[in-house]
């Protein structure tokens, strides 16, 4: 295990210097709970380059090397989906806690035996939505907790933008874990999983695939054992949205649930955005929607600040209750993606 941390300050290492790595930093800086102490690349040129360009005091050459220090608390991790499950085992078998970028694995047997590790080591692994994390979001589970809606019968939910430089991208490439449903999917179907509780019984799926073999637009429905349904819809050649819309016996939810969220219309020095909700609490349609306001920020601030929490208080249920969250996600995206191949229904 790493020492003790300091003044309960989260000392956070980095594998990899991706884009949303930038970001993330940036995002955290001002985070009391958390400090990105460290960066790991292939190679020790570029992680030099990284730290000295965001402002981090550590860099290594290899992410073995990172994971060896005894001077970090824990790892966020933001590889390329295929080599999530091999970073975060080595990651807890080093004794270090784990922040990973979604999706977490490629599927429920690989997610397994993520948290197999962290539960040998005694560490905690959080996959990291940064929506989920929002003050939006919780905002949303109170509505429906309270019964604002009703009964939650269905969900419809999508996310989808245009893929920049495909033939370099690695949205674009199957070994990767590459797709729109990985990269895209993923997040209405976190959203669905969220509100409704449960995975589905079975799905079925259709897509359109791009000429690297991976799915560049895909929708499917998912059906419940107690007949409730949902919709995904994600897409890598469309114009960006991002929306979904919550039916109730009593009711309806709209939002967006963006990760990322600024109370400005415009002008925000990040480029961030409102991110609207708002909910019908009524049957007929001439019943008003009402705007719901929450607090803004980074989604990564706020899931850095969390998993902070979770780490120093060591909240075992929080991590269970995320843990089963995460294995029925992974099951879910692998019987899509089954499901759009085979042309065929797949039970979970």
């Amino acid at each position: 295990m790493s020492s003790t941390q300091a003044s309960s300050v989260l000392r956070l290492g980095i594998l990899g210097g991706a884009n949303i790595a930038r970001q993330f930093t940036r995002d955290v800086r001002p985070s009391e709970r958390v400090r990105v102490v460290a960066v790991a690349s292939r190679n020790e040129e570029n992680a030099k380059a990284f730290a000295e360009a965001n402002g981090i005091e550590t860099s290594f050459g290899s992410y073995d090397a990172l994971l060896a220090s005894p001077d970090i608390d824990a790892v966020y991790i933001p590889l390329p989906n295929s080599l999530h499950a091999e970073w975060a085992i080595k990651a807890a078998d080093h004794g270090k806690h784990i922040l990973c970028e979604k999706p977490l694995a490629l599927d429920r047997d690989e997610a397994a035996r993520m948290f197999e590790a962290a539960d040998r080591n005694g560490v905690m692994l959080l996959e990291a939505f940064p929506y989920y994390f929002q003050p939006q979001t919780a905002a949303m589970m109170s509505l429906i907790g309270e019964g604002a809606i009703g009964d939650v019968r269905a969900i419809q939910a999508c996310f989808g933008f245009t893929v920049g430089n495909p033939g370099a991208n690695i949205r674009m490439k199957p070994e990767l874990g590459g797709g729109a449903l990985l990269d895209a999917g993923s997040y209405p179907l976190s959203l669905i999983r969220l509100v409704m509780g449960s995975a589905p019984q079975r799905v079925n799926a259709v897509a359109t695939w791009a000429d690297s073999a991976v799915d560049i637009s895909l929708m499917a429905t998912l059906i419940y054992a107690d007949g409730r349904r949902a919709q995904v819809s994600c897409s890598m050649d469309a114009a960006n949205h991002r929306y979904a819309t919550i039916i109730g016996t009593q009711g309806t939810i709209d939002t967006e649930y963006l990760n990322h969220t600024s109370a400005q219309t415009a002008g925000d020095q990040y480029g961030y955005l409102p991110s609207q909700m708002r909910v019908r609490r009524g049957i007929p349609n001439s019943v008003p929607f009402e705007l719901v306001a929450s607090d803004a920020g980074s989604g990564f601030f706020f899931a850095a600040e969390s998993f902070a929490r979770m780490v120093e208080t060591r909240d075992a249920a929080a991590i269970e209750y995320y843990a089963q969250v995460s294995l029925d996600n992974a099951a879910t995206l692998a019987a899509i993606i089954e499901s759009a191949r085979s042309a065929k229904p797949v039970a979970l």
